[in-house]
């Protein structure tokens, strides 16, 4: 486990070391607070009309809401960028073969890299969520709603992070694993695109998309069965990449 934490932490510092982790951040914090602000104007100007209705959407559905489902967007395309070096550019550097023959395990090596990366990308959650904490000065948010969307981000970039670190473990080159990455992203995210269409609707396709899984989770009805998806969608990818590295270190 100290090993673990070791390379964890190693892998978190060493992305602060280069400009795009901190460029990431700024752009994305931009983005986010220019999209925040807007929805903030947009339910100021249709509070009236909000309050003659009964049982109208609050400030939590109207802001909060569509801000951690654009943030979601963003980190679909953010992810694959902060996760295509983990494997393949050490690789590259051939320090891979250092680790390699190191006394350590390749799941420590894995599952070290993968909460380094993951500890960047809650770091980013965080700063999403501090912008709807801000309403709480002037307003009252749903609690629950909000939780559950912090709990619905939080496991979506689980899940992105352990899909980018298998591709980075898989592909040569570090824009091939971020391409990879985005790309089985991607499809699992507009999987849920063919519901609209009745005549093709398929059950397998709702199960395997991340977007009905997200929005389940974002509306507040947290079940165990979306919950699990995104773990077993987590643990499946850090196991394949496992299997990579062992593979790799068998042909040593």
């Amino acid at each position: 486990m100290s090993m673990i934490l070791i390379i964890a932490g190693r892998e978190f510092k060493t992305l602060f070391l280069s400009p795009l982790a901190w460029t990431v951040l700024a752009i994305l914090q931009c983005i986010l607070a220019y999209l925040f602000l807007t929805q903030v104007e947009t339910f100021n100007l249709i509070q009236p009309k909000l309050a003659a209705i009964e049982g109208a959407p609050g400030l939590t559905d109207i802001v909060v809401t569509p801000l951690y489902g654009n943030a979601g967007i963003i980190l679909l395309l953010v992810t694959p960028l902060l996760t295509m070096r983990l494997i393949c550019e050490e690789r590259r550097n051939k320090t891979l073969s250092l680790l390699l023959s190191a006394p350590i395990s390749n799941a420590d090596i894995i599952i070290g890299k993968y909460l380094g990366i993951l500890g960047l990308l809650l770091l980013i959650v965080f700063l999403i969520t501090l912008m709807p904490l801000s309403l709480l000065m002037g307003g009252e948010l749903d609690i629950g709603k909000l939780f559950a969307n912090l709990l619905a981000l939080s496991l979506l970039a689980a899940a992105f992070s352990s899909a980018g670190l298998f591709m980075s473990t898989l592909a040569g080159h570090p824009t091939v694993a971020a391409m990879g990455t985005f790309g089985i992203l991607l499809l699992l995210w507009i999987l849920d695109w063919t519901t609209s269409m009745q005549d093709q609707r398929s059950e397998l396709f709702e199960y395997l998309s991340i977007l009905r899984h997200f929005q389940n989770i974002q509306s507040g009805l947290i079940s165990s069965a979306d919950v699990s998806y995104f773990l077993l969608f987590t643990a499946t990818f850090i196991i394949l990449s496992i299997s990579t590295l062992n593979n790799e270190r068998l042909q040593k």
